[in-house]
């Protein structure tokens, strides 16, 4: 399924998560497999997060860039309007482009 992701763009160029795992460098084009990595003071849910828009207006976009992603293997979870409404977990991801 196809869905949007916010992901932080380094200086570097290179693409990684906003807040759990932030050391991981995401590629584009390549199917990566969820992990779970439990981080305190965030609620453990393993897979990739992304959401139904490119919308998340409780996340600041300052050095951060919206993608599209395909998702594999999805959970979905509805979220209040704050959040973007609706979010999908997925057992996969893949990076498709810059929105």
């Amino acid at each position: 399924m196809t869905a949007y992701k916010l992901l932080r763009v380094r200086k570097d160029g290179s693409l990684g998560p906003l807040f759990i795992n932030r050391r991981q460098r995401i590629p584009a084009g390549e199917w990566l497999e969820a992990e779970a990595h439990p981080t305190k003071g965030y609620a453990f849910r393993p897979g990739w997060h992304a959401a139904e828009r490119p919308v998340a207006p409780h996340l600041s976009t300052k050095g951060r860039r919206w993608y599209q992603v395909e998702l594999d293997g999805t959970t979905e979870l509805k979220r209040p309007a704050s959040q973007g409404s609706r979010w999908f977990l997925g057992k996969r991801m893949k990076v498709t482009g810059a929105v």
